[in-house]
């Protein structure tokens, strides 16, 4: 391996959550008054969580968002625990195929609880044991801060120097990036749109990834 350890971000990397989660949000924000599309919301609010994404929202809307919203998404959210998620294609096949003994963890906007319970799901658990890190739970400074980075490769015990990043997003690649850690941009979940990869090239990623094909030739695996 090129490199000391791994982190993958979850939603998105491994689970293929934001196709879904942002069309469900998407509908509901237009429900409510404030026309989106699943465009609009994966453009704006992928990879945030917890008061960093509501105060995007917001943001966007102009004002505080209708108290009706938050039960309806947290609703929307325990219904998807519920039910199994599919892996990102190739997500579940990579990471069984990594040595056992090789750094590994998840740094995550979301929860740890969301985060475990589709690990237990697609049969990763044992995978990263509780090497699971949420930018909620662990640090003050979630993304596209680069603190959930440092604080996953601090208890991996790793140099982030050495350590590669699978992130999708750009709240996320922005941070990852500025961690110092060398950073691939996932292309392989169904959101990402034409033109995502060329979005992520201008934050200054590392490399490119469309597969997970791609990713373990990148490694050299």
């Amino acid at each position: 391996m090129r490199f000391d350890g791994i982190i993958f971000d979850f939603d998105g990397v491994l689970l293929e959550s934001e196709a879904a989660g942002n069309e469900h949000l998407a509908a509901l924000l237009t429900e409510l008054g404030f026309p989106h599309t699943l465009e609009d919301a994966l453009a704006h609010y992928t990879g945030l969580s917890g008061p960093d994404f509501i105060a995007a929202i917001e943001a966007r809307i102009g004002q505080t968002l209708p108290e009706s919203f938050h039960p309806r998404r947290a609703a929307e959210d325990a219904r998807v625990l519920a039910e199994e998620l599919e892996e990102v294609a190739g997500a579940v096949g990579f990471v069984r195929s990594l040595p056992a003994e090789w750094p590994k963890a998840v740094a995550s906007s979301s929860s740890t609880h969301w985060v475990n319970t589709h690990l237990a799901h697609l049969g990763l658990t044992a995978a990263f044991g509780d090497k699971v890190f949420s930018g909620k739970e662990h640090v003050t400074r979630g993304k596209p801060a680069p603190d959930l980075y440092l604080y996953a490769a601090d208890a991996l015990g790793i140099d982030i120097r050495r350590t590669v990043i699978l992130e999708d997003s750009v709240v996320g690649v922005t941070g990852a990036v500025a961690s110092g850690g060398h950073v691939i941009g996932l292309c392989a979940g169904s959101h990402c749109l034409p033109g995502h990869a060329e979005t992520l090239k201008r934050l200054d990623v590392d490399d490119i990834a469309g597969s997970f094909d791609d990713v373990a030739r990148l490694l050299g695996a």
